[in-house]
Formats: structure tokens, sequence, C-alpha cells
């Protein structure tokens, strides 16, 4: 499995940079959370479970995507 790098910038396969800010616990599930901030428009902070942010593109539903993974580590 794929590590992921806490403050790290990630970028999504549809092309926006993210910064990941930390990983969290789902108070109900313990699920593994990414805590991330858009780095454009508002900056706001989203979620995503890390099996999620992690795994790979769609290339049936974007087979015009080169990105493997919905989110690459561009910088650390």
């Amino acid at each position: 499995m794929r590590e992921i790098k806490v403050h790290g910038i990630y970028r999504h396969f549809k092309g926006n940079y993210y910064l990941v800010e930390e990983l969290a616990k789902d108070s109900e599930t313990e699920e593994t959370i990414v805590v991330y901030r858009k780095l454009y428009g508002d900056g706001s902070l989203w979620v995503r479970p890390l099996d999620m942010f992690l795994s790979e593109v769609d290339h049936d539903k974007y087979p015009d995507v080169e990105q493997k993974y919905r989110f690459e580590l561009i910088e650390n």
C-alpha cells in the first residue's frame, strides 16, 4: 500500500493541488481519514478516507487521464 506524506503537496488527477494537513480517525469506525486543504480558491479544508485518497484513478470512467493515482505527491 502507498504511504501518505503529511504536509506534502498532492496533485489531484483533475489538475488541482492540495496540501495534506493531517491524518485523523473517524470516531465511529476508527477509519483513517485524510484532512487536506485546497491550494486554490477559498483554501478550505476537506476530508476523505485514506483508502480513497490513495486509490487509483478509475480509467474506465476517465480514459484520457494519464495520472495513475487519484492524488499524487508532487512536493514534500
